[in-house]
């Protein structure tokens, strides 16, 4: 995972103790390099204490923040002191730039409240928020209205923030590839890609034609295909599992490897169910498997807006994103039920793994034209979902997230699997058939939730239901 920047802005009062602007940006750079996020901010040199104050400030932190526009991910706002509020929105506005936005408050010391010591930023930061909302700048806010830059709380608002900052910005611009046509039946995975692109998402398509032709036309000896090979061998145990399967997952693979290159994709989905299996004998599980567990996220039916929730939420965590089915009831506990596909869920999500042939379509297409599924159980910790869809009708693109755990309770089945506990599962999956959404439902094995929220909600501008276990 890349390295979050900061633009950091320090907000300066004239009438109240400055001194607090030098003690508290120092505070906040070194808090900041603790936290391994880089900081792009004035010098003492620039202005006083390196703070912004007045309009020539504004205008100097402006012209630095835009000539690193490149760089910074989101800015963090943090007043010392009262803080000019103008000159904080000011500075936002000239900038230019479209990143989240952190405002921070340093508490005030009862025993410190003289002329020389008081802070005021209490009152401070929301002249500032009240400033931001009249400039039309949305922004975020620490979890307590003020707090000092050691507290732990302000340390998890910075990581979080840091997370909503890799997907806001990371979700702009992307191009995804969609390999071959929607499955026939899979009318649920229908999305527009029109208002995709309006929202700065492109999808780029090939033909599966063209990918088996590319995969035909590879010689087995090729120096590529045998990396290819030895990279697949090296990632899965495949007791059982032909040379010649493995021979043509190496094709495959090297296909989708050079087609996303070609094209700069962060993220794949593939139609997968019959045309792979009849017409090249295999599942391309594994080969999608490997790209999702290095972090270029592959969806399985076509299913763009799937790969769009695996993408925040990869984002979000630096951890390696799944698309499984909302699939079964466990037992007749309401909270609990049963995720899976066939699979091809990235390796470290599982607990143990093993490729073999995908027993369902086997039955129609045969065993030697199955291998490559993914089976094993999805490890016992808590995770975040997400749902990304368009909605057509009204133009608008929505989503929903959460968190959950998933336990170790018995479950024998096949494919890739997991027993999921969500606090107020029923309200969760009567909320997702009110509302048409998809049966699919991106994992990550993290606890994401607020940041991912918060990034496709204030930032993208996107509808977006936080199912939270208290229902608010």
């Amino acid at each position: 995972m890349s390295k979050t920047t900061f633009g950091v802005l320090v907000g300066n009062r004239g009438f109240f103790p400055d001194h607090l602007c030098e003690s508290g940006r120092a505070e906040i750079l070194r808090v900041l390099e603790e936290e391994g996020i880089g900081a792009i901010t004035l010098s003492p040199k620039d202005t006083k204490f390196g703070s912004v104050e007045t309009w020539e400030d504004a205008k100097k932190c402006a012209a630095l923040f835009k000539q690193h526009n490149d760089e910074i991910d989101g800015v963090l706002v943090t007043l010392p002191n009262f803080g000019d509020e103008r000159a904080v929105a000011d500075t936002l506005r000239l900038s230019g730039l479209r990143v989240p936005v952190l405002v921070h408050a340093f508490p005030d010391d009862p025993a410190r409240m003289s002329v020389t010591d008081r802070r005021d930023s209490f009152c401070g930061k929301m002249s500032a928020c009240n400033s931001l909302w009249q400039y039309g700048i949305p922004y975020s806010l620490t979890t307590l209205h003020t707090v000092s830059p050691d507290a732990e709380s302000f340390r998890d608002d910075l990581r979080r923030f840091a997370a909503t900052c890799r997907v806001a910005r990371g979700l702009r611009g992307i191009k995804i590839g969609v390999l071959g046509a929607r499955p026939a039946a899979f009318i649920t995975v229908r999305y527009s890609e029109k208002l995709l692109e309006r929202a700065g998402i492109s999808v780029e398509s090939l033909d599966l034609s063209e990918a088996f032709g590319q995969a035909n036309q590879m010689q087995s000896d090729d120096g590529d295909v045998q990396r290819k090979l030895d990279e697949i061998k090296a990632y899965v145990p495949a007791p059982g599992v032909t040379e010649e399967a493995l021979l043509r997952m190496a094709k495959f693979g090297l296909v989708m490897e050079r087609w996303i290159e070609a094209n700069d994709l962060v993220a794949t989905a593939v139609q997968c169910w019959t045309s792979i299996e009849e017409y090249f004998g295999i599942v391309p599980c594994t080969v999608m498997s490997m790209l999702s567990n290095a972090l270029m996220p592959s969806a399985c039916e076509t299913d763009i807006t799937g790969a769009i929730g695996m993408v925040a939420m990869r984002l979000a965590s630096g951890k390696p994103s799944a698309l499984l089915d909302w699939n079964n009831n466990y037992g007749d506990d309401p909270n609990k039920a049963v995720v899976f596909h066939c699979s091809n869920l990235p390796k470290d999500v599982f607990a143990d793994v093993k490729m073999d042939y995908q027993k369902i379509i086997a039955a129609s297409v045969g065993k030697d034209n199955a291998y490559g599924a993914m089976m094993g159980r999805i490890k016992s910790v808590p995770f975040t979902y997400c749902r990304v869809s368009t909605d057509d009708t009204r133009g608008v693109i929505r989503a929903y997230v959460g968190e959950g755990a998933l336990t170790d309770e018995p479950l024998e089945t096949f494919g890739g699997y997991g027993v999921v506990h969500i606090p107020g599962l029923q309200r969760l999956l009567q909320y997702i058939c009110e509302n048409g959404f998809e049966h699919h439902v991106a994992l990550n094995l993290s606890q994401t939730a607020a940041a991912v929220h918060e990034a496709l909600s204030k930032y993208l501008g996107w509808e977006v239901y936080w199912h939270r276990a208290n229902g608010v």
